[in-house]
């Protein structure tokens, strides 16, 4: 019997917008949850997270130690505060055996022979039609598609693909930024929403353009320009290639999410929104829709 590791780089699921067709792929839900590894051997119990920081979760901890065998690797990702659950998707050790090599199928087949009671829990597989459309119906965070002949890699993989769920809003542009190297019309737009009388600045969108869009709302943009920024309190505007415009201009973007300080997290450009009066543009927390 091989002894346990003291720690095995976990395999990392690679962010796609790919539409993942054909047979050969298992799909899971995405938890927003943390990444977690655990390690037993015999009655000692070790969790980390995916940078190897120590966790403290004594109920997880007492469930692993009193399952069968005396080895185990899992991995999984932790939800909630006290009760946690740990949604464990991947065995890449048991009793002496590393099975990284095996292809995801048998480690899965090896893993639903461990009878998982509270707060442990099983990932299962989502078999509907369209995973993405049903992850993003029921508000979740998206699926991960895996590769069913895939062995555990130490390294993130393309065998391994996370496809989150999308929002989408409108913003108002407050100002650009100048292009560089081969771009033409602008390097990236910023945007924000209205508070009130207030705009808020929610971050910049560089991609999602083409050229025409880009040449034409350059032209737009210029028509519009200030000299002061018209954002309130905003943290992290760029300093310098910078052009300040009157907010008037909306756009729809789709994003991931909003980060703890208010900012989107990697936004695109969807299109122009002439309709729309920029004093109407608020921040939503409308549903998330497939990428």
């Amino acid at each position: 019997m091989k002894p346990l590791p003291q720690w095995l780089e976990p395999m990392a699921a690679s962010l796609s917008r790919e539409r993942v067709v054909g047979g050969g792929w298992r799909f899971e839900r995405k938890h927003d949850g943390i990444r977690l590894l655990a390690y037993r051997a015999n009655d000692r119990v070790r969790l980390y997270s995916r940078n190897r920081i120590a966790q403290n979760i004594p109920a997880v901890a007492d469930a692993i130690r009193r399952l069968p065998g005396s080895q185990l690797i899992l991995d999984g990702e932790i939800t909630g505060t006290a009760p946690h659950t740990y949604h464990v998707f991947d065995l890449p050790w048991r009793d002496g055996r590393p099975l990284t090599e095996w292809p995801l199928s048998d480690r899965i087949a090896e893993l639903e022979k461990l009878t998982l009671r509270p707060p442990l829990a099983r990932v299962p597989a989502e078999t509907v039609a369209d995973p993405w459309a049903h992850a993003c119906a029921h508000g979740w965070e998206g699926v991960v598609a895996k590769q069913l002949d895939s062995p555990y890699e130490h390294r993130r993989s393309r065998r391994w693909l996370k496809l989150k769920c999308e929002r989408a809003q409108e913003f108002v542009v407050g100002g650009f930024t100048e292009p560089r190297g081969s771009r033409v019309g602008f390097g990236a737009l910023l945007i924000g929403y209205f508070e009130g009388d207030e705009l808020r600045f929610a971050g910049k969108i560089g991609t999602g353009f083409d050229s025409r869009m880009l040449r034409g709302l350059r032209a737009q943009l210029d028509g519009l320009l200030v000299a002061e920024p018209p954002f309130i309190g905003a943290t992290g505007l760029p300093r310098s290639a910078v052009r300040w415009v009157r907010p008037r201009v909306v756009v729809q973007a789709a994003f991931l999410e909003w980060t703890g300080h208010g900012k989107l997290r990697h936004p695109r450009m969807l299109g122009l929104r002439d309709e729309k009066d920029a004093h109407d543009v608020v921040r939503e927390s409308g549903p998330r829709h497939p990428t």
